[in-house]
Order: C-alpha cells, then sequence, then structure tokens
C-alpha cells in the first residue's frame, strides 16, 4: 500500500473506534481542515490565473518588431512602400489585432476574477495613447 493510503485506512479505523460524541467533533474537525485545504487551493489557483492574464495583458510586440512596424506605416503613410512591405505591414497588423483581442479578454476576466470594474484595469494596463502594440 501507498502512504496516503495506509494513512488514511489508519484514520478510518481510529474513526471507528470513537465514542459518538467523539466522532462528531473528529467530523467537525476534518470538516474544517478540508475547507481550509479548498481556501488554499483556490487561492493557489487565483494567483496562477492572475499571472497567467497579467502575462497576456502586458506583452506586446519586441522592440525590434515595434519599429519595424513604425517604419512600415511611416512607408505607408507617405505611399512610397513596397508590395513586400505592404504584405509585411498587414501581417503586423494582423498579429496587433490578435492581441489585442487576446488582450481585452484577459481584462475582462480579470476584472471579473478581481470582482472590480474593467474601465480601473483598463486605465492601469493599457497606456493612454499606444500607435504600437
Amino acid at each position: 500500500m501507498t502512504a496516503p493510503t495506509e494513512i488514511r485506512n489508519r484514520a478510518i479505523a481510529l474513526l471507528e473506534q470513537l465514542p459518538g460524541e467523539s466522532l462528531v467533533k473528529a467530523v467537525e474537525f476534518l470538516e474544517a481542515l478540508s475547507q481550509e485545504a479548498l481556501q488554499v487551493s483556490e487561492a493557489a489557483n487565483s494567483q496562477i490565473s492572475e499571472a497567467a492574464l497579467l502575462q497576456i495583458i502586458q506583452h506586446r510586440l519586441p522592440p525590434e518588431d515595434q519599429d519595424r512596424l513604425a517604419y512600415l506605416r511611416q512607408q505607408n503613410e507617405i505611399g512610397v512602400i513596397t508590395d513586400t512591405e505592404h504584405q509585411e505591414l498587414l501581417m503586423y497588423v494582423e498579429r496587433v489585432e490578435q492581441q489585442d483581442a487576446e488582450r481585452a479578454e484577459a481584462l475582462i476576466k480579470l476584472a471579473q476574477l478581481r470582482s472590480c470594474d474593467l474601465k480601473v484595469l483598463i486605465n492601469e494596463f493599457l497606456p493612454k495613447h499606444s500607435n504600437a502594440a
């Protein structure tokens, strides 16, 4: 038998030996331990979830990609962008839009997890003027 199984069997054997009043106290104690373990587990899962959501919210393009995107946007604005550069620009735009959608979803989930207003999180995490992702 594995150690947890042996411990469980020992606990059951001890419970079977207890008189009625002591058995009630033992069950209440076990319920309290179980509830405490559940709360600790939920808190840990909440922290892990929040950390994952924060990572999504704070993810941005690497600096070199931001520079390239800015260059391609500028080339497009002044009308000297090549067909290849235009295709590259479209790929960046699609990538940024996907990240923005993931960021919005993560913000909504984080607001629910924290039981706070979404506007508060938007003001906290999103830059006021963001031309580059």
